[in-house]
This record gives structure tokens, sequence and C-alpha cells, in this order.
């Protein structure tokens, strides 16, 4: 203090130290600058007191207010099914396959189910629903069980292969190699036949013999599948597993069975049939065919 002084050129007090010849200036902040840091902190004090702020042992501090981020999530939740209830309740008073009569409650189902997708189904086939190896392409119009709305409502509800869910998707091929009912050199002349349905592989007489006494059964003389029995396509050039020799021994040999989860039992029922109204609206739904009545015996005396 005592080196303090009055600054000729601003008439500003030094802060009464130097150093190398140069000297501070105590210059008071601006009037307006400090009423608003003074404002700052009357709000920071209030702001503690009224809302969540200080963090404690187990929780934060509540606030006066009662509010919290969560319970504002949960309140425009709320809001947010209020408003699509109506909605929601009237896709779920119609039969599937009625869907597409409706163009606006089909709109509405398939944005509904564009949203169920991203939570409950990317994890396995994707973003963009392409799928990968082992996990079907939902894009293509490749279907082993069918693909009409129907049909893949019943898949997402019942899934395939599940253990305790006696209406599940289910289907088996032997393992036909591995189990000594084919040697390896008759297994890969059935690979070859296999290829040759789609254009993609050199047929035989042995190996087209072979397919015809072990795999027709399931798979049809042209191997075009059978949607009774889960059998794919084998002439559409379509692979779940790979399309190489290599990778349609190998199936034949030691088959891989792939499993979905039987959503029924996760999701509400007007879910499911949104999210089968997106897979069908993806590009490779079929139309729903209803099957033909069985005909009447003739009553007449």
């Amino acid at each position: 203090m005592a080196n303090r002084r009055i600054d000729e050129p601003t008439g500003t007090s030094t802060v009464g130290h130097e150093w190398d010849g140069i000297e501070e200036l105590d210059t008071p902040m601006p009037r307006w600058w400090l009423w608003t840091f003074y404002a700052s902190i009357i709000f920071a004090v209030g702001y503690v007191i009224a809302y969540p702020a200080i963090p404690m042992v187990r929780k934060g501090t509540a606030g006066m207010l009662g509010w919290s981020s969560r319970g504002q999530l949960q309140h425009e939740v709320s809001e947010h099914q209020a408003a699509l209830a109506p909605m929601l309740a009237a896709i779920g008073s119609m039969a599937i396959e009625d869907l597409p009569n409706d163009p606006a409650r089909m709109r509405a189902a398939v944005s509904g189910g564009r949203a169920a997708f991203k939570v409950n189904c990317v994890q396995c086939h994707g973003a963009g629903a392409a799928g990968s190896k082992g996990y079907p392409n939902l894009n293509d119009d490749d279907w082993l069980w069918g693909g009409d709305l129907k049909a893949i409502e019943y898949t997402i509800t019942n899934g395939a292969r599940q253990p305790g869910d006696p209406q599940t998707r289910s289907s088996q091929m032997p393992a036909f190699g591995h189990d000594g009912i084919l040697t390896a050199a008759q297994v890969d002349q059935v690979a070859g036949h296999v290829l040759s349905l789609s254009g993609k592989g050199r047929d035989s007489a042995a190996g087209a013999q072979l397919f015809a006494q072990n795999c027709a059964i399931c798979h049809g003389a042209n191997g075009t599948g059978n949607r009774q029995f889960g059998a794919p396509n084998l002439a559409d050039a379509i692979w779940l597993y790979g399309g190489t020799r290599e990778d349609v021994a190998a199936q034949v040999t030691n088959p891989r069975h792939g499993a979905m989860p039987a959503w029924g039992g996760r999701l509400d029922p007007v879910t499911i049939k949104m999210l089968a109204a997106y897979v069908h609206s993806l590009g490779g739904g079929e139309d729903f065919v209803e099957a033909a009545p069985a005909a009447k015996a003739d009553a007449a005396p």
C-alpha cells in the first residue's frame, strides 16, 4: 500500500507493485459488469434451492419445485402416448390383412413399425434391414414361410425355432455329411447341382440324382423350395450362409439353423402388427391370398 500512487496520464491509482519498471493500474470493473456478476450469484443460489443441484452421498438434492428431467421425460412420453392412442386402437381393431384397404392406418402402422424396428430388430437385420451372413435380408422377395402381412405377423409373433413356443416356425435339415448320409464326394456333387439351379455352377448327373433322392422331398424337384417346411428356394441365387461351392457344401454337411425370438412374449400385438406392416413395406412383401374354402358336399338326397 505504501508504494501506491496516482498515475498522472490516467489519473488512476496503481496497485502498489512494480516489475522491471512496469506498474499495474487499479482500474475498477465497469458497474454494469459488477451488477451482472451479483445477479448471477443471486440466480445461482435460487437455482440451487429450486432445482436438483447438489450431489449428496446417495442422491442429489431434489429442489423445492420437485422438478426432475426424468419426470419431465415421463410426462412428455405420456402426452405422446395419449396422442397416439386413438390410432393405435384403430390399428389394433383391424385384421392385419385389411390394413392395406385403409391407407391412413397403413401409413401410421408402417411409421410405428419403423420406430419399433430400430429398437428391436436392427441388431440382427441391420439398420436398412439388409441383413448379413446368417441374418435374412428383409428387402428382397425371398421368404421361407411366406411374405404376406399375415405370414410376417405370425413369424414375428412366434419366432423361429424358439423353445417353449409350440407355434414357433421350425424346420430341420439333416446333416448329410456329419451324420454319414452322404460322403464328402457326394456332398460336393450335390453342392454343384444346387449352384447349377441358379446358373452359378456346373451340374452333374450324379449330383442331380443325389439331389432328387435326398433333397427334392423338401426343396422340390426344381429346388424352388417349400414354405410348408420352411425349405428355402435354391434356384434364386439368394443365400443366407454364402453362395460359394464351399459354403453350400458346408451347409449340406452340417447345416446351421438360425433362430429368431418369439416377440409375442415381449411386444404387444399392435406393435407386432406395425412391425409386420413395416417389413412388408420394404419392397419384398407379397399380397395376401386367402385360402380357398373347402367344397361343400351336396346335401340333396
